[in-house]
This record gives C-alpha cells, sequence and structure tokens, in this order.
C-alpha cells in the first residue's frame, strides 16, 4: 500500500477557470512549485491529478490540475487535503534533512551521552518546531528544535542529542 504525506489544502477557488487557492506550509515554496502530480483525498480515496501548472500568489499557492476547467468541478474539492507518495518525498530531501514522523520514538541525549527519554510527538507553534519528549521522570517536556538545543540528529541511530540547559526538560 502506497504511503502518502499532506502538502496542502485546497481552502477555495481562484477565478473561474478551475484554479486552486491552496495552503501549504512556509518554506515549501520550491517544493511546492515542482510538482506536477499530486493526489486529492475525497471520501478516504486519493484521487490522482496531474498538475498542469501551479504558481505562488501572496502566501498560497495557486494550483492548476489537469481535467478540472471550471469552479464547479473543483467546489467537489474544496477543503480536501493534498498529497504526494512518500517516496517522493524522500528523494527530494537534502542529507540533513528527514520526515517528522521520523522523530517520535527517538530516544534523547545529552551531550554526555546520557538518556534523559525520548520523542513522543512533535507540534509546531507557529516559529518552530517543538519535540514533546517524556523524560526519564515520566514529564513531558517541549523542546525547540533549534539549533540552540538541538546538536545531533541520528536518522539511523533513532537518537537525538540535544544541549539539556537548566530547566529545558523538567
Amino acid at each position: 500500500m502506497d504511503k502518502y504525506i499532506s502538502v496542502g489544502k485546497i481552502l477555495n477557488f481562484h477565478g473561474i477557470k478551475g484554479e486552486a487557492k491552496v495552503g501549504f506550509s512556509r518554506g515549501q515554496e520550491d517544493f511546492i512549485l515542482g510538482l506536477e502530480k499530486v493526489f486529492i483525498r475525497k471520501d478516504n480515496n486519493y484521487l490522482p491529478f496531474d498538475v498542469q501548472n501551479v504558481r505562488l500568489n501572496k502566501n498560497f499557492a495557486l494550483f492548476k490540475f489537469s481535467g478540472i476547467n471550471s469552479i464547479n468541478e473543483l467546489m467537489d474539492y474544496k477543503g480536501c487535503l493534498i498529497f504526494v507518495e512518500e517516496s517522493f518525498v524522500r528523494e527530494n530531501l537534502d542529507e540533513n534533512e528527514f520526515l517528522i514522523d521520523e522523530l517520535v520514538g527517538m530516544n534523547i541525549y545529552d551531550t554526555d551521552g546520557n538518556k534523559l527519554g525520548f520523542v513522543i510527538g512533535v507540534s509546531n507553534n507557529g516559529a518552530n518546531d517543538l519535540l514533546s519528549v517524556k523524560t526519564n521522570t515520566k514529564h513531558v517536556s517541549l523542546v525547540p528544535f533549534v539549533e540552540a538545543f538541538i546538536k545531533k540528529v541520528d536518522v539511523k541511530g533513532k537518537s537525538i542529542t540535544i544541549n539539556n540547559i537548566a530547566g529545558l526538560l523538567e
């Protein structure tokens, strides 16, 4: 079974020729502009669509899908999420990039090699990603996923080394 990763959401139409106004995560502009094939999830089915054209407009992307040529044809998909195959995303990751879901379950260590806990989730506060870390004392703490705290991510070894400053993990 194919795995899919959400890359955006159809928010509304744009114009009268079936262009979709799509919301997506900041910083993913180049990725979005490079999409040629996507899947729209409708009623738990992943429907394939070729991307005829995509362009940026303010904080949104405007998609023109092959086979959708009017507002009426697009309205069936308003509010639907847009996906790509996970394998496509993995092929386009840079050397030091990884998928967020890969972080869940990773062990957290300090710079001295002491195990401090493990990641139970990842969220975003609008400014940066946050790791939810369940510590050895069973508390859950949020660790900003920024260079000041995250020193090393070892995807193969399933571990993250952090700069454990006083009060970070309580």
